[in-house]
């Protein structure tokens, strides 16, 4: 008779103990989410990390995603606009801005690259709020982990103690990650590199590296030949130890000025999800690195 209650105490624990939904408009988001939430959330994301985060489709399903979600989180920094519509279509007064499941992970961020005079289609698609691809740099991570920490504690006060737990177990691994990569990236500090488009800026500044120049003169904007052939004469006299090449852009251009200036281009996630080994928010910046630190040693075999 014992065993038998004793079951149904913990069926019933089971049973009303309700995980809260939480929709992301990104995996890096739902990967920090996951860890700080643990077996008491249950989350999904709206995009991919194979996908290119300025162009996500928005589709029926993910409204009734949302329909149902306790908390929203998103990148914010007009990144992630696509959801916004999405979020009204839903009718959810639980996830609107400034609702208490409503979660802007930018809150708090230094933001780089703000636009300064007037802003319009000759810049380019420019964000007007500064660059958004933030969580590129982990101790960024921090700050989006706090954010997500505080929507879970007004969704759930009963377990702010498990949630804090969780986050403090989450800032201490990453800030030993951190100095783990600082020290794998020291020998390029200083070094200079070029990317496709201005992804990589967060990061460049958190390890100091240098990105001299981007194969886009413009953010989304093609280059012409003369661009080209300028920053071929860039690359050969500023010595740039490799391109890093976002994996959602086509390669092919990357690959031209590659083979005319004798460098390798790297291609990189930007996102968790961005290739198969990349399952968490700690693993995109291993893959990262260790494939900068590949392709110096391809160049000194």
């Amino acid at each position: 008779m014992k065993k038998i209650i004793l079951f149904l105490i913990i069926f019933l624990n089971l049973l009303y103990s309700k995980q809260l939904y939480v929709v992301t408009t990104t995996e890096d988001l739902k990967s920090i989410t996951e860890f700080i939430g643990k077996q008491k959330v249950k989350v999904e994301s709206l995009s991919y990390g194979w996908q290119d985060p300025h162009m996500v489709e928005a589709l029926p399903s993910m409204v009734v995603k949302l329909a149902k979600a306790d908390m929203l989180v998103k990148i914010g920094l007009d990144l992630d606009m696509w959801v916004d519509g999405l979020i009204h279509a839903s009718r959810n007064k639980n996830i609107v801005y400034g609702a208490i499941g409503y979660v802007d992970t930018s809150v708090g961020i230094v933001r780089l690259e703000v636009p300064v005079g007037k802003v319009d289609a000759s810049k380019g698609d420019i964000h007007i709020y500064g660059n958004p691809h933030y969580w590129l740099d982990p101790e960024n991570g921090k700050i989006i982990a706090k954010n997500i920490l505080e929507g879970l504690c007004r969704l759930s006060p009963e377990d702010k103690d498990y949630f804090e737990k969780n986050y403090e177990e989450f800032i201490e691994q990453l800030t030993k990650k951190i100095d783990y990569w600082k020290q794998k990236l020291k020998k390029y500090e200083g070094k200079n590199f070029v990317s496709y488009h201005k992804t990589f800026s967060y990061f460049a500044k958190r390890f100091n590296l240098n990105i001299i120049a981007t194969v886009e003169p413009k953010p989304g904007i093609p280059p012409s030949a003369a661009y080209l052939k300028k920053l071929v004469e860039i690359i050969n006299k500023e010595n740039v130890v490799c391109i890093l090449h976002e994996n959602f852009y086509p390669l092919k251009t990357s690959q031209s000025i590659a083979k005319q200036t004798n460098k390798k281009v790297i291609v990189l996630p930007t996102s968790v999800g961005g290739v198969k080994e990349v399952k968490d928010y700690f693993s995109l910046f291993d893959y990262i690195i260790t494939k900068i630190c590949e392709c110096n040693e391809d160049k000194n075999n």
